[in-house]
């Protein structure tokens, strides 16, 4: 299939897809934020109890915010306490209503809206804070504080928490010593898995190995290597097409790794090995024998699951093809068919420093359309992963085709934008571009297609007892 790149000036155009605004696609959209902000001056809000700190803001700093925002941690400043929220409090207001923090970009007017790792501010979470600042951030009753969270370490295993079980296989690359002054480097080390029998993979986590790692680590690919003919374990109806096992796995910041579906996992193989890309930056000083690692959580043993599922990179740029000329903006389209019946777990797209939008639409057979979801306010320094709740994963039949857009911004109105006066086309710096979206797709048998989709009806149309 073609991608299409159109260069677009300051008119207004139409959306093939759908699934942006018209008027101005490269926009942040946050209708819910501008509703909560106004809703704060209307009578019902100010005969609403006051909103303080101690017993309304702080309880959402803890659950959203504080983890990144403490003392050593990768945000720049600290909102543990009151006095901290308080000189911070414009600041907070602007990022939340723009939908900027805490870091969770997903399109809330359009697509799938239920996810399994939703990061982001809820509308009422988001009106309260807003409400907190515009009354003058009140303190409130110290008696209201919630008591102080206890974080556990940041370079612990967090999959092994939602799991209960730490994890069975900790694969590291070899070390790297990082000069203080130079161009990126790309590391792809192969080392070896250990294993020496065949294991179903149920869960994968990546991470830089210590702090200062985290400073220098841009992303991480890990390729499975390991002697199989063909896809073992996938869907029958996908056997003549997918051809390979995809993508181990990515880790970017935003993405921790992913727990696959109950009925769904990826196969190891004795005497297999992973292949490492590593993407890192320097930063003015030396980080010596820098490290990555990945956990890996079994399946118990001889227990295989129904379905393989496979990590592929949906490519819009047609195989590294980006034109983005000095001072313009470009709409890129590919499509893809459905070769199979099949489930998508997730949906994290991948732009640069000029990335400002992606949408993903199904084009059904019968000729119905459906956007599924859209990041309409990209941020390149975070690859957040939206992973679908169960109930709400995208049920495709064959024959659907995905229609991918992206949008990209290289004028001086990107606050991103390093040079809007530089031509741009793919590449793997920060300072090219890419466009592609990393998708685990589970291919189904066309029986159990039918039945989840008749599932998912019967449950739509089930109307309560009274």
């Amino acid at each position: 299939m073609n991608a299409r790149t159109t260069t677009l000036g300051l008119v207004t155009f139409a959306l093939s897809a759908g699934a942006l605004s018209a008027q101005n696609p490269f926009a942040a959209r946050t209708p819910t934020a501008t509703a909560a902000a106004t809703a704060t001056a209307t009578p019902t809000a100010t005969a609403r109890r006051a909103v303080t700190f101690t017993k309304d803001v702080a309880p959402i700093l803890q659950q959203k915010c504080q983890s990144c925002h403490q003392p050593g941690s990768i945000a720049p400043m600290s909102l543990l306490t009151y006095a901290d929220a308080k000189k911070y409090s414009r600041r907070i207001r602007d990022k939340v209503s723009a939908r900027l923090m805490p870091p969770w970009h997903i399109d809330r007017t359009i697509g799938v809206q239920q996810f399994k790792n939703d990061g982001g501010l809820s509308d009422e979470q988001l009106a309260t804070i807003v409400d907190w600042v515009d009354t003058g951030t009140p303190m409130g009753e110290a008696s209201d504080m919630p008591p102080d969270l206890v974080f556990p370490d940041p370079n612990r295993w967090q999959l092994a928490e939602q799991l209960g079980v730490q994890p069975d296989l900790i694969i590291r690359s070899k070390p790297y010593t990082l000069a203080p002054k130079t161009q990126d480097k790309w590391f792809r080390p192969v080392v070896e898995t250990g294993l020496t029998e065949p294991r179903w993979v149920r869960a994968i986590e990546v991470k830089p190995v210590r702090a200062n790692d985290r400073k220098i680590v841009h992303h991480v690919l890990a390729y499975l290597l390991q002697p199989e003919q063909g896809v073992t374990g996938l869907a029958s109806s996908a056997h003549d097409h997918q051809m390979n096992a995809g993508l181990f796995m990515e880790w970017a910041v935003g993405k921790t790794g992913q727990i696959f579906p109950d009925d769904a996992g990826k196969l190891m193989l004795p005497g297999s090995q992973i292949r490492w890309e590593v993407h890192m930056h320097a930063i003015g000083e030396e980080i010596k024998d820098s490290q990555v690692e990945m956990a890996v959580y079994f399946y118990p043993k001889g227990f295989v699951p129904p379905h393989r599922t496979v990590l592929k990179m949906f490519d819009l740029s047609r195989d590294r093809d980006l034109d983005i000329p000095p001072n313009e903006k470009t709409v890129t389209q590919n499509f893809y068919v459905m070769p199979a019946p099949g489930r998508l777990e997730n949906f994290q797209p991948h732009m640069h420093m000029r990335g400002k939008a992606m949408s993903l639409e199904a084009v059904f057979p019968d000729g119905r359309r459906e956007v599924i979801s859209a990041v309409s306010n990209f941020q390149w320094n975070w690859h957040i992963n939206y992973v679908y709740a169960t109930e709400a994963a995208p049920l495709l039949p064959k024959g659907t085709t995905l229609v991918f857009t992206a949008w990209h911004d290289n004028t001086a109105a990107n606050a991103n934008n390093p040079d809007p006066s530089q031509w741009v086309g793919w590449g793997d710096r920060t300072v090219d571009e890419m466009a592609h979206n990393w998708i685990d797709v589970t291919y189904l048998e066309q029986a159990e297609f039918d039945s989840l989709v008749a599932a998912r009806k019967a449950k739509a149309f089930k109307k309560p007892v009274p």
